[in-house]
């Protein structure tokens, strides 16, 4: 792999970070890598949003190689609504840019006196005054920087205003809409006064076996554009399945405390095919394209909502007007939040608003009903600027709720926002939620379509019924792996390739001669890494727990009457995982085993 740079903003000191070759073996790139470059940084102690605190940017060995869906990367670092480990993926074409200017990371620390943007362009460095940027949206951010740059082709992953206000779930975006959107650290780079960061390269991005590669990588993007779900995808979007979900009780409603939603049909990706869309969007050499283009009449074309924007400001806050969640999520993006913390946060608002526990005092005089996007859009700047109710609710749904002494009723696990995969309609994500490194979160897992029928057989992963429970355990624990092997490529996780077509890409990519189970041993052992980390920061097996909300059953709909019955499944999990049932950390001889003595050590001593 190429060096990491890294950058002490209150200094301005740089150097050039040579990843040890043993870790690239063992841990490949992306999320994986990262673990195992910030081990040691990651304390209890130490303050997310605070100079010291690390931001890494990385990339994966497949990224920019125009292999399937290979054009993203990620960013690392604390959450600061967590404080555990936090990663977060995203697309685009910023990574391979990164690349091709000939670096694999950006590993920032420090505080800037001041505003300031990151230009790099061929391995070289500048720092620039970002004074003029700096209020403005991620949109307008990112074409100001390239008027500035000067430089066809550059790419600005940059922050929002939410991001410069601290706002926990602050995300950080690229290209049109593309959103490391999860964990907050938008926060984070905000707190180091880092407003963007502008890449260029002209070099080319190596593999070690070209020929075989450029061979595999074409079968692979042949096959994947003739997979049922890539079909779906580009067609439907990632809503395209919102009125399955519905029907199987897995797509909450009213903040979770509703099991069906009438007006599915009306904010669906079907709805949005038929009525708005007018065009697709992809990252770099996808051929799914999954990103919608629409039009609301206006002329103007915007960036279409996804599931967890539809699902956010849709359903979950009763609100069945397709124009209008494109509208808040727009809105949201243009603040560069986190739509699916934005959403749930405000959703606890709404109902906390009609159990009487806030009132128009508290929210200024705003009516929190339900259906009132009226409500919403005054509240989503109020977050972004920190003002009135917006100073509570940008703290995140945990804080906002115990702040009302209803911390109970926030549908959140260790502080990240729960998405919209209700467990009572698909069981899986129980334990996907309860267990993820970076608190609730579906991507780490999205056991969903497993519970939908998705075996994969080459990795053992089996069909159970989706409300079987504590069966499944062990399969939750193998998608789990493999999910982590996705995000160390870095492949999207809408890419259905076989795990061989994929053991041969690493393996033509990196010069390595890794077999299946090689690279499922990989994601384990990042896994547990991760899950070390968060064991240092604090984290027990007493963490490991779903919202009240997810204990108490629908009354109608797909799910009506049916709870997870967390405490078993978790004991199984922790059984297939080797981890100590009391302690809920990973075993001594389980991190031997995976080739972390150093860790076991500092965990067991």
């Amino acid at each position: 792999m190429q060096p990491i740079l890294k950058i002490n903003l209150t200094t301005n000191a740089t150097e050039e970070f040579v990843i040890p070759k043993e870790w690239v073996n063992e841990f490949l790139g992306g999320a994986s890598l990262a673990a195992r470059i910030l081990y040691p940084y990651l304390t209890k102690e130490l303050d997310p949003l605070s100079a010291e605190s690390p931001l890494l940017f990385i990339t994966g060995p497949l990224t920019g190689t125009n292999g399937p869906t290979t054009g993203r990367f990620v960013i690392c670092g604390k959450g600061p609504a967590t404080n555990l480990w936090a990663e977060s993926n995203i697309g685009g074409f910023w990574g391979p840019e990164l690349r091709a200017a000939g670096y694999d990371g950006l590993w920032i620390t420090g505080k800037s006196q001041s505003p300031v943007y990151l230009w790099i362009e061929d391995g070289r460095l500048e720092v620039r005054n970002a004074a003029s940027v700096w209020g403005k949206d991620i949109y307008q951010t990112q074409e100001m920087i390239k008027e500035e740059v000067g430089v066809k082709g550059a790419h600005v992953a940059v922050i929002g205003e939410g991001g410069e206000n601290g706002v926990l779930y602050a995300s950080i975006a690229c290209d049109h809409g593309r959103f490391a959107g999860r964990t907050g650290l938008g926060a984070v780079m905000g707190s180091k006064n880092l407003k963007a960061v502008a890449v260029h390269g002209t070099k080319k991005i190596a593999v070690a076996d070209f020929e075989r590669y450029s061979a595999l990588r074409s079968e692979a993007n042949r096959t994947l554009k003739q997979d049922n779900e890539t079909k779906i995808f580009h067609e439907l979007g990632t809503a395209g399945g919102a009125n399955f979900a519905e029907y199987l009780g897995q797509m909450p409603s009213k903040y979770y405390h509703q099991g069906s939603f009438e007006g599915v049909d009306n904010v669906s990706g079907s709805k949005m095919a038929e009525s708005i869309l007018v065009g697709t969007s992809a990252c770099q050499g996808c051929v799914i394209a999954c990103g919608r283009v629409v039009n609301l009449g206006d002329g103007k074309k915007r960036k279409g909502p996804e599931y967890e924007t539809i699902v956010g400001f849709g359903p979950n806050l009763l609100i069945d007007d397709l124009a209008e969640t494109v509208r808040l999520g727009e809105l949201c993006d243009l603040y560069g939040m986190d739509v699916i913390s934005t959403a749930n946060t405000i959703g606890l608002a709404f109902y906390l608003y009609e159990l009487g526990r806030l009132t128009k005092e508290d929210t200024g005089g705003i009516e929190l009903t339900w259906g009132n996007f009226m409500a919403v859009r005054q509240l989503i700047p109020m977050i972004a600027h920190r003002e009135g109710i917006g100073e509570l609710l940008a703290r995140g749904s945990r804080q906002f709720g115990a702040a009302f002494n209803a911390e109970d009723e926030a549908v959140q696990v260790n502080g990240l926002e729960v998405a919209y995969h209700d467990p009572r309609g698909v069981s899986g994500m129980a334990l996907t939620y309860a267990t993820s490194p970076r608190g609730a979160c579906h991507n780490q897992s999205d056991y969903f379509f497993v519970d939908w029928g998705h075996t994969n057989e080459q990795i053992g992963i089996e069909f159970f019924e989706r409300h079987v429970q504590s069966e499944k355990a062990a399969n939750v624990a193998r998608h789990q792996n493999w999910r982590t092997v996705f995000n160390s490529a870095v492949m999207c996780i809408f890419a259905n390739v076989e795990p061989k077509m994929q053991v041969d890409l690493v393996n033509a990519a990196c010069g390595l001669d890794w077999t299946l189970a090689d690279m499922m041993k990989s994601g384990e052992r990042a896994w547990n890494l991760k899950r070390a980390i968060n064991n240092r920061m604090g984290l027990t097996r007493a963490n490991d727990k779903l919202p009240k909300a997810f204990l108490e059953p629908y009354k109608e709909g797909g799910a009506a009457g049916f709870v997870p019955d967390l405490p078993a499944m978790l004991n199984a999990y922790y059984e297939a995982r080797g981890w100590d049932k009391e302690s809920g950390k990973p075993s001594e001889e389980k991190l031997i085993e995976l080739g972390l003595g150093d860790v076991a050590k500092e965990l067991w001593d």
